[in-house]
């Protein structure tokens, strides 16, 4: 069976001249429920955005799906599982960023300064709150838009497809945790600045100043992506409750420190791959024996 959500639209003011059908007690129950759900999820700051919900739907009709006891079981255990990895993961990534910024200097790299310069005016433009319509809209467009990829990407088919400021969704008929989570590890407005650079470079001669411009790019992209995730995830967004809330808040925080760290390797002249994975397997190997220590002691 397909499965989807329901569309995201506003509610059409009634007229006066037009009569109201009645509601049954238990109606009233649940349009009350409805009231106190939508404002337990409004944000502090900016309560006319309150039914913002980037969806991913699967048919243009369709009711919420609700994951069986069994899967939902099954999710919770993999997320307990990656719980230890995030933090060993998160350990690692702060330590040798402490040492390549200590001792190789990194903070005063290209690399870095453009990289801060980019996310520093990202963040201070969205703090004053400029253009926060348009932001907002390119957010959700993104949103919407990665979830198209990765459908085509697994061979599936997009059937609709809405991107407004009051909310957005995709109608396909494939849906994958992948599908779903996409939009809040990958940071999809980086890839059209790399793009333009990769075929300029492939083309013509570029100026001493383009490595500084990509750099900026990628950091007024990168902060973009982080600040409207961490807006949007509160939201109750029905993309977290199709694979379990709980398991999806650990997935996409594990998959985005892992696009970090590969921001880091590529941006690092000393740091690789190999010396991640290896200072990793040290602090794995001293977490086990703290916990093996710890248990021995009960």
């Amino acid at each position: 069976m397909p499965r989807g959500r329901n569309k995201l639209e506003l509610a059409r003011k009634r007229t006066r001249n037009v009569s109201r059908p009645s509601s049954s007690f238990v109606d009233q129950l649940r349009a009350a429920g409805l009231r106190a759900r939508l404002v337990a999820n409004q944000p502090t700051s900016i309560r006319s955005y309150r039914h913002i919900r980037a969806t991913l739907a699967e048919e243009q009709e369709f009711a919420d799906m609700e994951l069986g006891f069994g899967s939902r079981f099954l999710r919770w255990l993999i997320a307990l599982l990656l719980l230890p990895v995030c933090l060993i993961t998160t350990h690692t990534l702060v330590s040798l960023f402490s040492h390549e910024a200590l001792h190789q200097s990194f903070w005063r790299s290209e690399e870095f300064l453009f990289f801060a310069i980019g996310a520093t005016l990202m963040i201070a433009v969205l703090c004053l709150g400029v253009m926060r319509r348009v932001f907002l809209y390119l957010y959700v467009l993104g949103h919407e838009f990665t979830h198209a990829c990765f459908v085509f990407l697994y061979k599936g088919s997009v059937l609709d497809m809405k991107v407004s400021t009051q909310g957005g969704y995709i109608a396909t008929n494939k849906s994958n945790i992948l599908i779903s989570l996409s939009p809040y590890i990958i940071p999809i407005w980086c890839a059209p600045g790399i793009a333009c650079f990769g075929f300029l470079s492939w083309t013509i001669t570029l100026p001493w100043y383009a490595d500084a411009l990509l750099y900026c790019w990628i950091g007024l992209s990168w902060s973009f992506h982080l600040w409207w995730t961490v807006w949007m995830i509160p939201r109750d967004q029905p993309d977290l409750k199709e694979n379990d809330t709980f398991f999806s808040l650990v997935f996409i925080y594990l998959s985005n420190i892992l696009v970090l760290l590969v921001m880091l390797c590529l941006a690092s002249r000393s740091l690789t791959f190999g010396t991640f994975f290896a200072a990793w397997w040290v602090h794995a190997e001293q977490f086990i024996r703290y916990c093996m220590s710890w248990i021995s002691r009960w």
